[in-house]
Order: structure tokens, then C-alpha cells, then sequence
């Protein structure tokens, strides 16, 4: 699904903020990558949703190598990556379930029936009585929902996620795991960066996980002990 061999990114002519990074993802896996803010957790996941190119190395999507591929091929290879960012990104004049219809309307056609999906989805994330408040009039919580709901509202093949329950409480948190469980069930291949490693121990049961022990130059496969405690493989 995802293959990194060697990268390394730095911005404008400054240092590398990622270096010597190799790692792969297996379709249909859910996997963490954790560590201290500053590590560089979003800056890898830019070059993943291909908002930012490596300096050095070779990234892997979908079995394409990305530095090969032209502006005309970004769009298709996008619309297979939803992504949950850290500042929610959500159009001011749109109301949030005119927010989550955004990326249905890009993948199908103008005649699609949708509507009900996208109602019972916010309903579901809690915002049935918000759908139609724009964002200047949510709560950062509920903003969130709506970033979660509209990044897997297209079932896409792969889901990025930056810090998605930041700014929500522990029972809602609990809920959006299930939703992204869930997502991984029929298929798509998460990937959850957080520094919060709860979330990664409310997660064991959902199966393999990757961790990242801090550096994000490795990462590693992840266990659990008798107690159900991750366990990190040399």
C-alpha cells in the first residue's frame, strides 16, 4: 500500500527534518505513528498524501512510484487517501454536512444519491442537530467530527489521521475508533499519528499495529504482553 525507502524531506533550503526513513504498510492494516510534537509526524504525512515532496529517497503509493508520476495523475491517486488534519480544514461557508458531502460530490456522479449516508454518518459522530451550523459556529470537538466524518465519508483505500481525537472527550474518542476500526474492516488502511499512547493501548484489540518508539526514522512492529501492554520488536 505504502513504501518509503530511504526519505528524507527538509523545507526550502533548511535542514532535513526527516531522514533516512523506511517503512511499508500492508493493505488492509491499522497502524500508529507516535512520538513528541516536533518529531515530525506531519511532515511524513504530507509526503503521504502528497501535499509535499521528499528531497531524497523513493515513496511508494499503490504500487506507483510517486516521484514518476505527473500533475495529471495526482488527482485520481488522491481521491484514494482520506485525510484528517490537525487544523480541520473545513470551508467556513459550507455547512458541515455540505463539508462532508465534498468529497462524494468529487467521486461520483451528479445524479448519485448520497444524502442519507452523509446524515446518517454526522448522526452518528453526534452532530445530527449540527449538520447544517457552518464552522465558525462549532466547537473545536465538533469541528473534528465533522474533519472525521468528511475524510471517511468516500471509504477511501487508505486514512491518514493527525492527533483525531485531540479535541474530543474520552467516550467520543472511543466512538471514532470504532468508526475507524470499522473503515478497517471493509478494507482501508489507517495509519494514526498522535503522541498520546492511550489511544494506542484502546486500540490493541483491533489487531497488528505499528508503533514508532519516538524516532520516526524507525518504526516497529507492536505486541502485547500477558497484560495487554504494547510490547515494541527490536
Amino acid at each position: 500500500m505504502v513504501r518509503f525507502e530511504n526519505v528524507g524531506m527538509r523545507y526550502g533550503m533548511g535542514p532535513e527534518v526527516l531522514r533516512d526513513v523506511s517503512f511499508q504498510l500492508s493493505p488492509g492494516s491499522i497502524n500508529f505513528l507516535t512520538g513528541p510534537s516536533g518529531a515530525g509526524k506531519t511532515s511524513l504525512l504530507k509526503l503521504m498524501y502528497l501535499a509535499s515532496r521528499p528531497s531524497r529517497g523513493q515513496i511508494s503509493m499503490f504500487g506507483s512510484d510517486v516521484s514518476q508520476l505527473g500533475r495529471e495523475d495526482m488527482p485520481d491517486l488522491r481521491r484514494r487517501i482520506g485525510v484528517v488534519f490537525q487544523e480541520f480544514r473545513l470551508l467556513d461557508h459550507l455547512s458541515a454536512f455540505e463539508n462532508v458531502c465534498l468529497p462524494l460530490r468529487v467521486a461520483t456522479s451528479p445524479s448519485a444519491n448520497y444524502e442519507a449516508d452523509v446524515r446518517e454518518l454526522l448522526t452518528w459522530v453526534g452532530l445530527g442537530e449540527r449538520m447544517n451550523a457552518t464552522p465558525p459556529t462549532l466547537s473545536g470537538g465538533e469541528k473534528q467530527r465533522v474533519a472525521i466524518a468528511r475524510a471517511v465519508v468516500a471509504q477511501p483505500n487508505l486514512l491518514l489521521a493527525d492527533e483525531p481525537t485531540g479535541n474530543v472527550d474520552p467516550e467520543m474518542g472511543i466512538k471514532l475508533l470504532r468508526l475507524f476500526t470499522e473503515l478497517n474492516r471493509m478494507g482501508t488502511t489507517i495509519l494514526i499519528a498522535t503522541h498520546d499512547m492511550s489511544l494506542v493501548e484502546r486500540t490493541l484489540e483491533a489487531g497488528h499495529l505499528h508503533i514508532d518508539g519516538g524516532n520516526i526514522s524507525t518504526m516497529r512492529e507492536a505486541r502485547v504482553d500477558p497484560r495487554g501492554r504494547p510490547v515494541e520488536l527490536k
